[in-house]
């Protein structure tokens, strides 16, 4: 019997466009940006909104809950605000687990938010990926507005298209892609964060730069001090390029919903997924992060790819903003005598499809993806972080 098939390929294109805005105090009654955001939609319709802020947020910015309030019942006949702020814990806690997850999702089916209704985030990037997931999920997408209150979100986590849950033992190992209505960085919220939330996110700039832009790590070389000592100018100009770098490759790096297996803005992340781990996510993200970037910074530099002048200035960076680049955790061994760390590179390798790629320097401004590493140079790499340290 001879059988026949037919094919009909479906292709679809898809325009998504989303204002990334830098700006103060957005809760004011004299700043419009918000309600001019939820206008844009164009709709001559009165939208249901929901307003999601993180504790920590809610501890250090006294009033904050009262001035969401008062803010959107100034446009009563553009918004209408289903119920009072809800206050959610966050950190990595918020990603960890599903119960805050079905709260919010169960907040936004009986408050009847629809696919036209705005959910508002505000917060770090802990609340801002577990926001976003419930969001992501019912009715398949409502409109979210995020505002991130951290350096490290308002650079990096909170201006992109992905958001994503701890689970089975791995960093994000669930999560959707979701582009987001709009994202709002408020300087202000800078004003409050400790000092380990204000230096932390600094890594990720570092990051971008390193791969991306010689001229942004220069001027992150110069002005680690002045970052160290939270200057706020410096910051300011670290969160703009560095927010920008990272929406440019996601528009113009050709796999916005990463479906490749190469994630050349996860330089320094393997080992830093794997050190969160480690350390029950006591080291934060950004400082993982810092100790990743040394790591594959020393790695590039025995390859040859960057300059050992290279690598000092990067190391030195680093530690001047106050960041650091060793653990001892990156010396703890599991019951066979491996080092535990290179369990992050088969992780990185199962997260990107079964192929590793693993992004380094070369030089700096520019990369290079590699699929292979000597764990010979990770375990070299390692002690000569350790001694740099004991040296600091």
């Amino acid at each position: 019997m001879s059988r026949s098939n037919d094919t009909y390929n479906q292709k679809i294109t898809v325009t998504y466009e989303y204002p990334v805005c830098f700006t103060r105090s957005v809760f004011d009654p004299e700043n419009p940006l918000l309600l001019s955001i939820i206008g844009r939609a164009g709709e001559k319709r009165r939208h249901r909104v929901m307003i999601y802020i993180d504790s920590g947020v809610v501890d250090t910015t006294p009033g904050i809950v009262g001035r969401v309030e008062t803010y959107l019942q100034q446009r009563s006949d553009l918004v209408l605000l289903t119920a009072p702020p809800e206050i959610v814990v966050g950190g990595e806690y918020a990603k960890s687990g599903w119960d805050e997850v079905r709260k919010i999702m169960a907040s936004l089916g009986n408050n009847k938010m629809c696919r036209q209704s705005f959910v508002i985030a505000v917060g770090g990037g802990g609340v801002l990926d577990m926001a976003g997931f419930a969001t992501s999920l019912v009715h398949r997408g409502l409109r979210l507005i995020r505002l991130p209150t951290t350096v490290l979100s308002q650079n990096d986590g909170g201006v992109g298209v992905k958001n994503g849950m701890n689970e089975h033992k791995a960093k994000n190992f669930v999560g959707t892609f979701a582009p987001p209505f709009a994202v709002i960085n408020d300087f202000d919220f800078l004003k409050t964060l400790k000092d380990k939330d204000w230096i932390g996110g600094i890594s990720e700039a570092f990051k971008v730069a390193i791969i991306k832009d010689e001229t942004f790590f220069d001027f992150l070389y110069r002005n680690a001090a002045r970052l160290k000592k939270r200057d706020m100018a410096a910051m300011e100009t670290l969160i703009r390029r560095c927010a920008i770098l990272h929406l440019d490759h996601i528009r113009t790096g050709g796999d916005p919903f990463e479906f490749g297996a190469a994630r050349p803005l996860d330089f320094g992340h393997w080992s830093a997924h794997r050190i969160e781990i480690m350390s029950d996510y006591k080291i934060g993200h950004g400082q993982s992060v810092s100790i990743g970037i040394a790591l594959d910074s020393y790695y590039a530099m025995k390859k040859g790819m960057i300059s050992e002048v290279e690598f000092t200035k990067i190391v030195d960076g680093l530690t001047d903003c106050g960041l650091p680049v060793w653990s001892n955790l990156l010396e703890r061994r599991d019951a066979a005598g491996r080092l535990e760390l290179l369990h992050g590179l088969e992780q990185f390798r199962e997260h990107l499809g079964g192929e590793l790629t693993i992004t380094l320097p070369q030089p700096i401004g520019n990369k290079l993806e590699v699929h292979e590493m000597d764990t010979k140079i990770i375990e070299e790499g390692i002690a000569f972080l350790k001694k740099k340290s004991v040296e600091m």
